[in-house]
């Protein structure tokens, strides 16, 4: 089995604000939350531990994020912001998340900032003997639309953060998936202080004229973390997703595309109570073949799940049960054609040959 890298987690978030143990196995974490903790997720966590180390997942990028009030989910939702001050609070809390789950479980969890780090958790794994229980973790911030001043893009950097992408909903610095236009000043400022500092910029959520604009302008590295083909959906809702030319400017730039397995991001008019409207990661399949039919190659697609990410079990591909399952990805690929070597890309390689390339040497 190839290991995985996934691009996209939302650990503290589900840490934080649903109490959410991560070293637990995926049955008793869904025993403990049933109910009330399950509906505010939108379904049963996809992770645990053992279901982490039997799916060969060595790294993962995992976020920091948080949402503006006006969004927020309920009463419960304790990770929302209307200001500087908040959103900072947030930032360091789910830094401090994500520290504390490794300095407490250092037998499973390891914090990456650089190729040092990238090394000691991936090459037992290229060595094909998996001899480490280690899994990698590398943060990601979802959202900066909180930023107080450019000067905190140092402090966000020495808390671990290593990618950003400007935007979720939209508006302060670009247009994204429910707000906003162009780029706007304050957001070129952005885009620059990020090249400065070496963030990988992440271009999840722009809307597609703010993703022209950061794919012709940013100086630095850039990665989609997850998203899928618009052009599979039928009348999606909003510009969440990738169109062709939107795919053919991340391959000229020499970017990564993370597929996301969420039953309504691959099939709009999925029902799991009709039989004919299932999605499989067949579906899935489907959107990283036109990814590489566009690239001309599997350079340039990879995995970015977003389990647990306002989704859970049962909203995932019918065939997937946990982030063990996503291994029953590779024989559905091999099976259209793809090599070994194509499936191990689009299962790590990809992702690291960015990480290799952007990350600081130690």
């Amino acid at each position: 089995m190839p290991y995985l890298i996934d691009a996209h987690e939302d650990l503290a978030w589900n840490g934080l604000n649903l109490g959410t143990d991560y070293t637990l196995p995926v049955a008793e974490t869904r025993s403990r939350e049933v109910g009330e903790i399950e509906k505010r997720r939108d379904g049963a966590t996809m992770f645990g531990w053992p279901e982490y180390s039997r799916g060969q997942v060595a790294l993962i990028f995992g976020t920091f994020f948080m949402a503006p009030k006006k969004y927020r989910s309920g009463e419960w939702d304790s990770m929302v912001f209307s200001n500087n001050n908040e959103y900072h609070r947030l930032i360091q809390s789910s830094a401090d998340y994500y520290r504390l789950l490794v300095d407490k479980n250092p037998d499973k969890f390891r914090r990456v900032l650089n190729h040092t780090d990238l090394d000691s958790v991936l090459e037992p794994w290229k060595d094909g003997h998996g001899t480490t229980p280690h899994m990698g973790i590398l943060n990601l911030v979802e959202g900066a639309e909180g930023l107080g001043s450019l000067i905190e893009l140092e402090e966000w950097w020495q808390m671990g953060a290593r990618l950003l992408g400007p935007v979720w909903a939209g508006i302060r610095f670009c247009g994204g998936t429910l707000e906003g236009g162009a780029f706007t000043s304050e957001g070129r400022d952005l885009l620059n202080a990020l090249a400065e500092i070496g963030y990988i910029l992440d271009v999840a959520h722009m809307n597609d004229v703010s993703m022209t604009t950061a794919l012709e302008e940013y100086q630095g590295y850039v990665i989609c973390s997850h998203a899928n083909c618009r052009w599979l959906l039928n009348n999606p809702l909003n510009q969440r997703h990738l169109t062709q030319e939107n795919v053919r400017r991340m391959v000229e730039r020499g970017g990564v595309i993370g597929v996301m397995p969420y039953a309504r991001f691959l099939r709009t008019d999925w029902d799991p109570r009709d039989a004919s409207r299932q999605v499989t990661l067949e579906d899935l399949a489907n959107h990283i073949d036109a990814i590489c039919q566009i690239a001309g190659s599997a350079d340039h697609a990879a995995i970015g799940t977003d389990f647990d990410g306002g989704f859970g079990w049962p909203c995932v591909p019918a065939d997937v049960k946990s982030i063990e399952d996503m291994q029953k990805l590779a024989p559905i690929l091999q099976n259209r054609g793809y090599t070994l070597e194509q499936v191990e890309a689009i299962f790590h390689g990809n992702w690291e040959r960015i990480l290799y390339q952007a990350l600081p040497e130690s």
